[in-house]
C-alpha cells in the first residue's frame, strides 16, 4: 500500500483546504464528476448487481446532486464563527464556536448503496475542509474501480485518494498505520463495532452508520392502498438491501386479512409474476447473502412470493407470514426482498415485539390517529423514521440521518455532516478594560461575598 499519509498531512497543515473558495471549487468538481459520467455510474450498478436505472439514478445519482447542492448553497453560512450567549460573570466578553476541519479523515463504504453512500460523507468531509481516504466495497467491484478511476482524474491525490482490497484486511491496516483524525463507517452493526474498537484504542473519533431490524406498523386507520404502496415501495427498493428498508411488518389482527390481500395486489402490480425475476428489482449481492435469504423462506408461511433462482441470485417479493419470533429471520437484520408479517393485537404487544430488537435505526408507522401517532413515537426509541411513508426521511438534507446505540452514532447529511467532521473549537474573547481585584488572591469576605452574588 502506497503512503498517502505524508502528502495528505502536509497538503492539510499548509491549511490548503481551509478557505471557502477551495471548499467550493471542489464540491463543485464533485458534481461535474458525477454529471459527466451518469452512463457509467449506471452501467457499472447494474453489472455489480443488477440494479434498475430509475433507481441507481434516484438513489445513487440524484441524491448526491441534492446533497452536493444543499451545502454549497450553505457552506459560507456554515464555515462562519458561531455567536453564543455569554453569562454576566464573563462580561466583558463575547464567546464564539469556531468550526475547523479535523485532518485526514477516512470513508469506509458499504455495498448495497455503493456510489451514494460513499461519496455522501465524502461530501460532508470536503465541505468540513478535510482531506479524504476512501474504502469502496470489494463486494460491488466495478463499482468500487470506477469511484478510484474518477476520483484520480478529478482530484489531486494529495486531497482525495481511493484504496480497494479486502475491507477485513484494509481497513484495521489503515487505521493502525495511519492514526486518522475521524473515521465514518457504514455498514453491519458487528463490523462497526469492530471498527468502534479499534479506533478506541488510538481515540479516533468515529461515526457509525449501522442497522438493525426496522419496523413498520399498519394501524386499522391507516389509509390501506397508500400505505400498502409506500410500504412496499420502501421495502423492495434495491430488493431489500437498503439499512432503513421496512424490515418487518406489524399488522393489526383485525385488518390483516384485508390488508394483506392489498399488499399481494400492489406486488403484482410492481412486479410482475414472481416467478419471472422482474427488471425493475435488483438482484442479491454475493451468493452467500442469498443463500442466508432463500434460508428465511422456510422460517414461515409464503403469503407470496418466495420464488428464488441462484444462477441470477433473483429471489422474489415475498411476504412471509411469521409466528415464531425466536427464528433468525426475525433476529437478523433481513437486507432483502422477504418482508416477515407479524399481527399484534394492542399497542403493548407491538411495543414488546419491536422491544426484543431495540434501538432500530429507522421507524414507520401507518395511522391517522394522532394520539397513535405520539404514543408510538414517545416508545419508541429509533434513529429517524416516518408517519405514514417510509424510507423517504432520509432525502431530507435538513433532517440529522443516523442510529441510536446498535444502529448507529452519529449524525450526518445537509449541517449535520459538516458538523461531523469538524472540530467545534469554543473561544472566549475578553476585553481588558474591566478587571475586578475581587476575584484574586489574597481572598477577603468581600471575595466571597461577590462570589455567592455571581455565582451561587
Amino acid at each position: 500500500m502506497t503512503d498517502f499519509r505524508p502528502l495528505m498531512r502536509a497538503f492539510f497543515s499548509a491549511g490548503n483546504t481551509r478557505n471557502y473558495a477551495f471548499r467550493r471549487q471542489q464540491l463543485q468538481s464533485l458534481h461535474r464528476l458525477i454529471f459527466e459520467h451518469e452512463e457509467e455510474i449506471i452501467r457499472v450498478l447494474a453489472a455489480d448487481f443488477g440494479k434498475p436505472t430509475a433507481e441507481t439514478y434516484a438513489s445513487e445519482i440524484a441524491f448526491l446532486y441534492q446533497e452536493i447542492n444543499h451545502t454549497l448553497k450553505h457552506l459560507r453560512n456554515w464555515m462562519r464563527p458561531k455567536k453564543v450567549s455569554t453569562p454576566l460573570v464573563l462580561q466583558p466578553s463575547k464567546s464564539r464556536i469556531y468550526f475547523e476541519p479535523k485532518g485526514v479523515v477516512l470513508v469506509v463504504g458499504p455495498w448495497n448503496y455503493p456510489f451514494q453512500l460513499t461519496l455522501a460523507p465524502v461530501v460532508a468531509a470536503m465541505a468540513a475542509g478535510n482531506c479524504v481516504v476512501i474504502k469502496p466495497s470489494e463486494l460491488t467491484p466495478q463499482t468500487s474501480a470506477l469511484i478510484k478511476h474518477l476520483i484520480n482524474n478529478y482530484f489531486s491525490p494529495e486531497y482525495l485518494v481511493v484504496v480497494e482490497g479486502e475491507g477485513a484486511q484494509i481497513v484495521p491496516e489503515l487505521i493502525d498505520k495511519y492514526h486518522f483524525d475521524h473515521i465514518f463507517f457504514t455498514g453491519s452493526t458487528r463490523v462497526g463495532a469492530m471498527i468502534a474498537e479499534q479506533a478506541g484504542r488510538h481515540l479516533i473519533s468515529t461515526t457509525l452508520e449501522l442497522g438493525g431490524k426496522s419496523p413498520a406498523i399498519v394501524e386499522r386507520s391507516a389509509t390501506f392502498e397508500v400505505a400498502a404502496r409506500r410500504l412496499l415501495w420502501g421495502k423492495f427498493f434495491n430488493s431489500g438491501q437498503t439499512c432503513v428498508a421496512p424490515d418487518y411488518l406489524l399488522l393489526d389482527e383485525e385488518i390483516a386479512d384485508s390488508f394483506i390481500e392489498i399488499l399481494k395486489n400492489n406486488l403484482l402490480k410492481f412486479y410482475d409474476d414472481p416467478s419471472q425475476a422482474s427488471r425493475h428489482l435488483a438482484r442479491i449481492v454475493g451468493k452467500e447473502r442469498w443463500k442466508t435469504l432463500v434460508g428465511y423462506l422456510e422460517q414461515g408461511k409464503i403469503l407470496y412470493g418466495g420464488q428464488y433462482n441462484e444462477e441470477r441470485l433473483y429471489i422474489a417479493p415475498t411476504l412471509l407470514q411469521v409466528t415464531d419470533l425466536s427464528q433468525s429471520v426475525m433476529q437478523e437484520e433481513i437486507f432483502g426482498p422477504i418482508l416477515p408479517i407479524i399481527t399484534y393485537q394492542n399497542c403493548s404487544e407491538a411495543l414488546e415485539i419491536i422491544e426484543r430488537n431495540p434501538y432500530p435505526l429507522a421507524f414507520y408507522l401507518f395511522t391517522r390517529e394522532k394520539k397513535k401517532q405520539n404514543w408510538y413515537l414517545e416508545h419508541v426509541q429509533f434513529g429517524g423514521g416516518a408517519i405514514n411513508n417510509a424510507m423517504v426521511h432520509l432525502s431530507n438534507p435538513n433532517l440529522p440521518f443516523g442510529g441510536i446505540n446498535q444502529s448507529g452514532h452519529g449524525r450526518y447529511h445537509g449541517y449535520e455532516g459538516f458538523s461531523a467532521f469538524s472540530n467545534h473549537k469554543s473561544v472566549l474573547h475578553s476585553d481588558t478594560w474591566f478587571d475586578p481585584d475581587f476575584k484574586y488572591p489574597p481572598y477577603s469576605k468581600t471575595t466571597l461575598k461577590w462570589f455567592r452574588r455571581l455565582l451561587g
